[in-house]
């Protein structure tokens, strides 16, 4: 897809509300999502991919049984408050049938009543945090992105095993908090010794790393510091404080290419990911690299194979539909739904529209070719190998 395309994208997507007329052979899209913010990086990775993916998923129309998709961008710059009343705004004042992002999980988390209250589909993608499906879940939220039950059960496969220790470093928020409580309850064989949570724009990382590095260097067997982490700061910069010399090594699930970098300084780390362009061999992944390479001259990244996915799952049952936008007609289409995406298949559980999904073990690899560490495929994990539990009581 060309960079014209984007922008031609972009252009339909400023022209605010239509007239009444033009309603009907449209279908009005709202992203919202982190164009600024502290996850700047993964919300303009979500938009590419997902303009990449309804391009793709459309033939190049743009349009499904002859009505024009016009997708309306709105940025919540990461702030809760902000992203609740741009979401009002998109059902109410843009006409929007339904709504896909955003980035953060707090933005999410305060999101989900708006979608309730307008009757509306909202697909969250990338937000992580277990509650959006869970117990803040309502029936008209779908969510393509991974929860943190999946990121830490395909963690806890590569690191769960008798006689090692595990303490956890994560930002003191949704996304962190969750993460360690899924990861926790994930874990059946291995020991959690501590848990340590630090401010989300943590820079300085010594007196946290202090206290993980006291509660394990004086255990028996292999001790593991498990890091969840997302947007600025540097938590690897620990490793900086001589961990091997009590034997401590690192952790941690996938991430942005950017952030993989620090990777490279500890090959045959383990962890799992939810996506790395190089690992699944599909004809949808093939086609996404092959444009993310054609436009960018990069390859896709982590959060691109999840935009490119929330246009998949929105395109396959607007087909479904013939088009059709009505709100319950949608959610009967998508619960139990399978559809294509990078990943391969993902299926809307019925119970709880959280997307079935492969996770992927890896082992980092220094390869002289690539700026960051290379995650190699150990195992895929596939959505029947983990047990995700349901969570929002339904």
């Amino acid at each position: 897809m060309h960079r014209r395309h984007l922008v031609a994208l972009a252009a339909i997507a400023a022209l605010g509300t239509a007239p009444a007329w033009a309603q009907s052979n449209e279908i009005r899209i709202a992203h919202i999502y982190s164009k600024t913010g502290p996850l700047e990086a993964y919300g303009k990775q979500t938009q590419t991919g997902f303009l990449m993916g309804l391009n793709y998923a459309t033939g190049g129309s743009m349009a499904v049984n002859g009505k024009k998709l016009v997708v309306i961008e709105k940025d919540d710059q990461g702030k809760p408050d902000l992203g609740k009343s741009l979401l009002a705004a998109a059902y109410a004042d843009d006409k929007a049938a339904l709504a896909v992002g955003p980035t953060s999980s707090g933005v999410a988390l305060a999101m989900l009543p708006v979608a309730e209250e307008y009757k509306k589909i909202l697909l969250v993608e990338p937000a992580v945090a277990d509650s959006i499906t869970g117990d803040k879940w309502n029936k008209y939220i779908f969510r393509t992105g991974r929860n943190s039950s999946q990121d830490a059960i395909s963690n806890a496969v590569a690191l769960d095993k008798p006689g090692v220790s595990i303490a956890t470093l994560a930002q003191d928020y949704a996304f962190g908090r969750d993460g360690v409580k899924a990861f926790k309850e994930a874990v059946k064989k291995a020991k959690i010794v501590h848990e340590e949570y630090l401010p989300q724009n943590t820079t300085d990382f010594t007196a946290g790393a202090q206290r993980l590095i006291d509660k394990l260097k004086d255990l028996p067997g292999r001790k593991v510091i498990w890091i969840v982490w997302a947007g600025a700061g540097n938590p690897f910069k620990i490793a900086d404080l001589d961990l091997k010399r009590y034997g401590i090594e690192i952790a941690t699930g996938g991430n942005i290419l950017p952030a993989m970098a620090s990777y490279k300084q500890f090959p045959g780390m383990e962890g799992a990911t939810y996506y790395y362009f190089g690992i699944p061999k599909n004809p949808v992944n093939e086609a996404l690299v092959a444009a993310h390479y054609k436009e960018f001259k990069t390859p896709p990244d982590f959060f691109t194979a999840g935009g490119f996915s929330a246009a998949m799952a929105v395109v396959t049952a607007l087909k479904k539909t013939g088009g059709d936008t009505n709100t319950n007609k949608l959610i009967s289409t998508m619960e139990g739904m399978s559809f294509d995406t990078p990943k391969g298949t993902m299926t809307f559980r019925k119970e709880d529209h959280q997307a079935l999904q492969s996770m992927y073990h890896f082992k980092i690899k220094a390869d002289p070719a690539f700026t960051w560490g290379v995650p190699e495929l150990v195992h895929e994990i596939k959505a029947s190998e983990m047990d995700i539990p349901i969570k929002n009581k339904r």
